[in-house]
């Protein structure tokens, strides 16, 4: 029976992350000017490349902690840096019309240092893509009914990948579970939104992706509740963020 449910939950989540893909590429903007693009967490840059199609001409970068995909990510033509995400970026002020950060910002003990990096190297008028699990999901809530760890909450051991919940989808696996993969922060739907807002941010778009275990469309009507939520996030001036 277990395994049956985790199956259940392995292909809703394939559906919402493939949902959350299109979310992101929406919220991008194709232009005709050549664009500087910056990836938080590039991996190989196989994702890099698809943003920077969506764009059009595009400058892309990006930062990645693992030198293995660094690499593969600078063979594909990526300036992929190696760096943390808690701290400074390895790149100056104001350099990119774009950030992007997908399944990032749950990983950071440094949430306000990051999006103040977001800050700095964003031009005036500039945006962000932020993608992320939500904690308010019903998923969530209901693992929390039950004394269980919430699905987005599952991956805080170095010991085994994911614990305290018998339906994530890898619990009871042991890999190597270093900690830039742990989870440290998940955000619900309002303080997702109010954390990039305090640091001087207009919130200009939220969507949801996966609804488990009820079909995918009633993220759309009702994103405080889905799986994963895309937030789009614009420097409108040159005026500095508020401190924290």
């Amino acid at each position: 029976m277990r395994d049956a449910v985790t199956r259940l939950f392995k292909n809703m989540r394939s559906r919402a992350v493939a949902d959350y893909c299109r979310c992101i590429l929406k919220c991008l903007e194709p232009s005709q000017e050549e664009m500087s693009l910056l990836d938080c967490g590039c991996d190989d840059g196989e994702w890099t490349l698809q943003l920077g199609a969506r764009i059009g001409a595009a400058r892309l970068c990006g930062i990645e902690i693992v030198d293995e995909r660094r690499q593969a990510a600078l063979q594909k033509g990526i300036l992929a840096k190696p760096g943390d995400l808690n701290e400074p970026f390895p790149f100056g002020d104001e350099q990119f019309e774009i950030v992007h950060a997908n399944q990032v910002i749950e990983h950071l003990k440094e949430t306000d240092s990051f999006i103040q990096e977001i800050w700095r190297t964003l031009r005036p008028g500039g945006y962000a893509v932020i993608c992320t699990e939500n904690l308010s999901s019903w998923h969530n809530i209901v693992s929390l009914v039950f004394g269980w760890q919430p699905f987005s909450l599952t991956n805080e051991s170095g010991k085994r990948f994911q614990i305290g919940n018998p339906l994530a989808i890898h619990h009871d696996v042991a890999p190597s579970n270093p900690p830039s993969w742990q989870h440290s922060r998940v955000f619900a739907y309002r303080g997702l939104k109010e954390i990039f807002a305090i640091h001087g941010f207009s919130i200009e778009r939220v969507e949801g992706s996966g609804y488990y275990p009820l079909p995918n469309c009633l993220s759309k009507l009702d994103p405080r509740h889905a799986a994963f939520l895309t937030l789009k996030i614009r420097k409108a001036s040159s005026t500095g963020p508020q401190t924290v």
